[in-house]
């Protein structure tokens, strides 16, 4: 099933503006959470097809959130991408341990994300 809905998880507003703008001109449905209070009532009012995961938030962080998202039975088969400036390989392992299916570093480069977004197509 092509990937029409992406949740974005980030507590800065300009990455959330970026990102948005960015997927919202290829097409896609755009939903944005600025934590991971937020993210949980938004995906329970709308499953995405993807979610989009920054690390580093207030309160619950995107590791966290990510492990809870995966091991819940009704999240479970929706993609997580990791979307952070930690670039350190142990970040990227620990989040890959979490459930998270890639990562992405930030600056996000379009064309690499747009890549990592279609594999789940």
């Amino acid at each position: 099933m092509p990937i029409q809905k992406i949740l974005l998880v980030d507590d800065s507003k300009t990455e959330l503006h970026h990102l948005s703008e960015l997927l919202g001109k290829r097409g896609f449905e755009v939903r944005t959470a600025e934590n991971g209070e937020d993210a949980m009532k938004k995906l329970g009012e709308d499953k995405p097809d993807l979610i989009l995961m920054d690390v580093v938030m207030p309160g619950q962080n995107g590791f966290q959130l990510t492990r809870a998202i995966t091991r819940d039975p009704r999240f479970s088969n929706v993609p997580v991408i990791m979307c952070t400036s930690k670039n350190q390989e142990t970040d990227k392992v620990w989040g890959m341990r979490q459930g998270a299916r890639d990562y992405i570093v930030k600056p996000v480069d379009p064309t690499e994300l747009m890549a990592k977004i279609r594999a789940f197509d």
